[in-house]
């Protein structure tokens, strides 16, 4: 027995392998620790990731029982499915590297249980829409399903029923975001309080932040990404601590201690959060956001920005550029640094 015959014996076995390291993908997304990225999607209201881990479930059983057949079948739908979300992928311009790995899952998947197909007839035709394999399933009777009808009706089902966003947004309806400082050059911060990559940053950020302010030549403005579930409400109420505050010093503050709250998790619901900032002395003064959200949505897609940590240095209406990630962000400052401190001269 030579080797690929002696994969091929024990394939189902390999298979119900990769299915489990395709939900252990989608676990591991789920507690993910590194840049947050915004890019979601759901079908009929669920969440995705669910959906892909009850997929390889069902592949997993039916593995398992040996229904090879069935388990083509769904590798040759999931191939469709796929193929839509990368292009999805492509056309917003974002990609997640684990939604990536469970595609190419699905594709060793589908690649290892091949079958070469019986083509009855010497027809170019035949061959291509044969090309992928067939089965032979109960419903169809004797006749032999190509899979390509299978890849075709997965693509077709998630065009349907997909709906997917890669841009992080607020709520719906103009005042304005918090801003501070003016001069020459602009800085745009954006993050998220339970970004862990944004809270190790902080300590480097604030006093660069301070510093800036301090010597004036440039305005910096905040911009929180509600990425993790609970963002919003801590982006809310820097807001309310922003309308309060007289000056950077005091929205430096609020951010200082919202990102310790986050960190700790110490305060995940709104009396919680609103205790322990009067608690550090952060002022608040509720309002209503709806004319704030448009704002920060436009500024948020003006300069596509799909993760945190990140920064956008204005330095003239020619000159923009964004740094993503903590070492980019680190050399973005200390260039931005070095060209207030040439301009003083």
């Amino acid at each position: 027995m030579n080797i690929a015959e002696k994969i091929k014996a024990c394939r189902n076995i390999i298979t119900i392998i990769l299915a489990a390291a395709g939900i252990g993908t989608m676990l591991y997304y789920s507690t993910c620790e590194t840049t947050c990225s915004y890019l979601q999607g759901d079908i009929f209201g669920i969440d995705l990731m669910y959906i892909g881990i009850g997929y390889m479930l069902v592949i997993i059983t039916l593995a398992a029982f040996r229904q090879m057949v069935y388990v083509r079948v769904l590798l040759a739908a999931g191939i469709g499915v796929e193929v839509y979300l990368i292009a999805f992928q492509f056309k917003e311009d974002v990609f997640c590297p684990y939604c990536l790995a469970f595609a190419s899952i699905i594709l060793i998947a589908f690649i290892l249980n091949y079958e070469r197909p019986i083509v009855r007839e010497n027809s170019m035709w035949k061959r291509l829409i044969y090309g992928a394999g067939e089965a032979d399933i109960l419903l169809a009777g004797k006749m032999k399903v190509p899979l390509l009808v299978f890849i075709l009706l997965g693509y077709i089902f998630i065009f349907l029923t997909f709906s997917g966003s890669a841009t992080p947004t607020y709520g719906a309806e103009r005042s304005s975001v918090p801003s501070y400082g003016h001069g020459k050059y602009e800085l745009i911060v954006f993050t998220d309080y339970f970004c862990p990559p944004c809270q190790l940053l902080e300590s480097e950020i604030d006093p660069a932040l301070t510093e800036f302010l301090s010597s004036g030549g440039l305005k910096v403005t905040f911009v929180d990404l509600p990425l993790h579930k609970e963002s919003p409400l801590y982006a809310r109420y820097f807001l309310y601590a922003a309308r309060t505050g007289t000056g950077y010093e005091s929205a430096l503050y609020a951010r200082r201690v919202l990102f310790s709250l986050a960190r700790k998790r110490s305060a995940l619901s709104e009396e919680e959060l609103k205790v322990a900032l009067n608690s550090q002395g952060v002022t608040l003064t509720p309002y209503d956001l709806k004319p704030v959200y448009p704002e920060l949505n436009k500024i948020i897609s003006t300069y596509k920005v799909k993760s945190t940590p990140t920064c956008v240095i204005k330095y003239s209406n020619d000159d923009i550029r964004k740094y993503t990630g903590t070492f980019e962000i680190r050399n973005g400052l200390g260039m931005l640094r070095a060209t207030i401190g040439t301009a003083k001269r």
